[in-house]
Parts: structure tokens; sequence; C-alpha cells
């Protein structure tokens, strides 16, 4: 893979806030931030601050094994939400990146049915995704390179 698209712990900083403010002037107001595991976590837990909102929980979802290599669908790994405690609630789905959007897809069809509302903010969107997120901070078509994942596991 050539190019890539590179995001500093800096820039992150500065995209919470940017989405956080998009979010705010498009007038939504979740009652639950909703990170999906691992990629999402950073993303939820930065908009649960600028948004305050402090009700969160986390889905826990399998789908990427590598560089550009993906399970043949996503699964959920437990523990599993209740969904009671999400019953008739606006819910704020945070994740890292929408690439083909079968992630989303997954979560969208979890959700449907038991909560009031549900909208999807990412930071990146590639133009490959089924879901089109109602809040993206970037655009891209490349590879990304996130703060948290880039240098990989710790060897001792």
């Amino acid at each position: 893979m050539s190019e890539r698209e590179k995001l500093s712990y800096e820039e992150f900083g500065v995209a919470v806030r940017e989405l956080g403010r998009t979010i705010l002037l498009s007038e939504y107001k979740p009652d639950i931030i909703l990170s999906i595991a691992r990629g999402g976590f950073f993303l939820g837990a930065g908009l649960g601050y600028v948004i305050d909102v402090k009700n969160s929980f986390t889905l826990s979802v399998e789908f990427y094994t590598g560089i550009d290599e993906r399970l043949p669908m996503p699964i959920v790994l437990p523990p599993v939400p209740n969904r009671v405690d999400l019953k008739g609630a606006k819910v704020l789905v945070a994740d890292d990146v929408a690439d083909t959007g079968e992630t989303l897809k997954l979560v969208k069809e979890f959700l449907t049915g038991y909560v009031a509302e549900v909208r999807f903010a990412v930071l990146y969107e590639k133009p490959t995704t089924i879901i089109k997120p109602e809040y993206v901070w970037r655009h891209t078509d490349k590879w990304i390179e996130f703060p948290w994942s880039v240098q990989g596991k710790v060897e001792v």
C-alpha cells in the first residue's frame, strides 16, 4: 500500500472538537454515546466530553484482522450491551472509520427497534461505505494510520 492518511494525536484533538461542534450545530443531543471498539473508543470518549454526554456504552465488533484484511463479515464480541438499557434513547455511534460500512450496518441492525434514533459520527469516511454517517471529519480513500495503533503491540 503506497500513500497513507496519517492522523496525529494533535490532529485527533482538533477532529474531536470539530465533530463535536458539528453535532451541536445540528441540534442533535444524544442520550448515549455508543463507541465501537476498539477504534471508536477514543472518538466516543472525546465526544462525550466536548458535547457533554456522560452516558456511554461500548460494543466490540471484530472485522479487520490486519492491514486491508477482514473477516468475511463483522461479528459482535461479548460482552454485548443489554438493549433494554438503550430502549427509547437517542444514540450517537462513534467509530474511527466508515470503510466498507459493514460494521456500521451491523450496529444499526443491532439498535433498530430499540432506540428512538441513531446517528453515526466517524473520523473518516471512505467512498466505499454502504452506511453514510451523519457526522464525518474527513473523507479519504487511503489506508489510515491512527496514532493509537500505528506502532502495533508492545513486545516485552
